[in-house]
C-alpha cells in the first residue's frame, strides 16, 4: 500500500482514518507561502493520486488564519529581480499547484478562518468544498500589487463558482469578500463559528471518507473534465464512468446492504 508523505518540511501534515489534514505553518505571519512551500505542496498533491491511505484532504487554517498568500519578503521581493524566464518558471509552478489539487483524485475541503488572500484564496478556490468562519476575509488581491487578476486559473475557475460579474468585481478591485457574501454567492458551503471549524470540517470529511471512494474519485474527475465538454460529450462520458463504477465491489456491497436493510460499508474498490 502506498502511503502519503507526512514528514513534510514546509507545511503541517497528518493522516488519520483516511483523512489527511494539511496546513501552512507560519501562523506568526498569517501563513504565507514561500517558493519552498509552493513546490512541496505541488509535489504532495501530485503524489496523492497514487496514495492508498488518504480518501479526503482537509486544507486547514492555523492560528486563526488560512493564508496571506505569497510572502512579501520571500517571494515578491525576489520576483522583482528575476528575468522573464525565471518569472515564467515561477508562475507555471504556482499554476501547477492548482492543477495538482484539482487532479489529485481526492475531495479537498478548505477550512477557512481569518485571512485567506492571494494564493491562499486560490487554494481555497481550487478545493472541492469550502467552510468558513464569520472572520474569514477572502480576497484575490493581485491587482493590489500591480498584477492581473488572472492568476493560477482564477479567471477560469472563480466565475464557475460565483458567476462572471461577481468574479469580475473581486478580480478587478481586489476587495475582500466577507464570509456571508461567500456563502450567499456559493463560494462557501457553510459558515460556522471559529471554535467549531475544525470539527465541522472533520465531520464533512468523515462523511465523504466513508465512501464509495473510487466513485468519489470518478466524480471529481468528471467535475473537472466536463468543463470543456458539450452536453452530448458529458452524457457519454458519464455513461462510461457509471459503467466502470458498476463493476466495483462497492456497487455490489450497496445492493446487498439495501436488500438486507443495512447501511453499506464501502471499501473503495
Amino acid at each position: 500500500m502506498t502511503t502519503a508523505k507526512t514528514d513534510t518540511k514546509h507545511f503541517r501534515c497528518s493522516v488519520t482514518d483516511g483523512i489527511a489534514t494539511v496546513a501552512l505553518d507560519r501562523p506568526d505571519r498569517k501563513n504565507p507561502l514561500t517558493f519552498e512551500s509552493y513546490a512541496e505542496l505541488r509535489d504532495w498533491f501530485r503524489d496523492l493520486t497514487y496514495v492508498d491511505d488518504v480518501n479526503v484532504v482537509i486544507f486547514a487554517s492555523n492560528g486563526g488564519n488560512f493564508s496571506s498568500g505569497g510572502d512579501v519578503h520571500d517571494i515578491i521581493a525576489p520576483l522583482t529581480k528575476m528575468n522573464m524566464k525565471e518569472l515564467l518558471n515561477f508562475t507555471r509552478m504556482t499554476g501547477d499547484l492548482v492543477r495538482a489539487i484539482i487532479g489529485c483524485g481526492k475531495p479537498v475541503i478548505a477550512a477557512v478562518d481569518g485571512v485567506c488572500v492571494g494564493a491562499g484564496a486560490i487554494i481555497a478556490m481550487a478545493s472541492d468544498l469550502r467552510i468558513a468562519t464569520p472572520e474569514a476575509k477572502t480576497a484575490f488581491l493581485f491587482t493590489r500589487v500591480g498584477l492581473a487578476g488572472c492568476d493560477m486559473g482564477a479567471c477560469a475557475i472563480l466565475p464557475r463558482i460565483i458567476g462572471q460579474t461577481r468574479a469580475a468585481e473581486l478580480l478587478y478591485t481586489g476587495r475582500s469578500m466577507s464570509a456571508d457574501e461567500g456563502e450567499l454567492w456559493g463560494f462557501y458551503n457553510s459558515v460556522v463559528f471559529a471554535d467549531t471549524l475544525e470539527a465541522e470540517a472533520l465531520k464533512l470529511a468523515n462523511r465523504i471518507a466513508q465512501g464509495p471512494n473510487f466513485a468519489h474519485m470518478m466524480t471529481k474527475t468528471m467535475l473537472v473534465q466536463e468543463w470543456s465538454m458539450s452536453i452530448d460529450q458529458a452524457i457519454e462520458a458519464e455513461a462510461q464512468t457509471q459503467a466502470i463504477c458498476m463493476q466495483t465491489a462497492d456497487f455490489t456491497r450497496a445492493y446487498e446492504a439495501f436488500v438486507a436493510k443495512e447501511k453499506p460499508v464501502f471499501e473503495g474498490n
